[in-house]
């Protein structure tokens, strides 16, 4: 008997939230906090674990995720994150997989993708044995990638510019996309006008600016 594959996930959570104003990852939305929607659905599309790579407001968010998550969620730190960028986070995230056979990446201010679209990409990488398997909006491939675990030391040594989009390029001939009808996969809420746009059209007779703040996470 086969074993199923086995399927971690890297969310990204280092960042500096400039945009923002505010720790991203700790604002609300439907009722949680903004990490705990990426990380909720990708655990219940069958992800076995979640590596949350932080920086910024490192501790106050891994307070947070200690008191609800145990060892389905691993914490890794991007010490660096005033000076690096998303790539370095994304390489010490897979520096940290160990034993598995593909991964999902996804920023932390993508709170909204459809634990379906993930199922959907693993059926896919699954019967495709692709290196990426992509999902696919409007002919356009967006967040979040499931990367073969074939892929990791091309993306652990690659130093050039351009981020992961330019690694990409090592893979092209076995790229697979996925088209989705899911809007999470285009929604990413990096400012704080994304960020009211999508309470007020999601969240129907509350006002933006009573979700606006972070959760009062010490």
């Amino acid at each position: 008997m086969h074993k199923p594959p086995l399927i971690k996930g890297i969310i990204l959570a280092a960042g500096l939230s400039s945009r923002m104003g505010e720790c991203k990852p700790l604002m609300p939305v439907r009722g949680k906090t903004m990490i705990e929607n990426s990380i909720d659905s990708m655990l219940e599309s069958g992800v076995d674990s979640v590596i949350v790579v932080l920086g910024y407001q490192g501790k106050k968010i891994e307070r947070m995720l200690e008191k609800r998550y145990q060892s389905s969620v691993a914490i890794v730190y991007n010490n660096d994150f005033k000076t690096t960028d998303m790539l370095h986070s994304i390489q010490i995230g897979v520096q940290s997989l160990g034993d598995c056979d593909a991964f999902f990446v996804l920023p932390a201010d993508m709170p909204d993708i459809h634990s379906s679209t993930f199922q959907s990409l693993m059926e896919c990488w699954v019967a495709t044995s692709c290196l990426v398997a992509f999902p696919c909006l409007d002919k356009k491939r967006k967040h979040p990638p499931l990367i073969d675990i074939r892929c990791r030391d091309t993306i652990l040594f690659f130093k050039g510019q351009g981020g992961l989009r330019s690694v990409w390029h090592y893979f092209e001939d076995n790229i697979a996309t996925v088209s989705v009808e899911d809007m999470g996969c285009d929604t990413d809420l990096d400012t704080r006008k994304d960020y009211c746009s999508y309470i007020e059209k999601y969240t129907p007779g509350k006002p933006a600016k009573q979700e606006v703040g972070t959760y009062g996470y010490q």
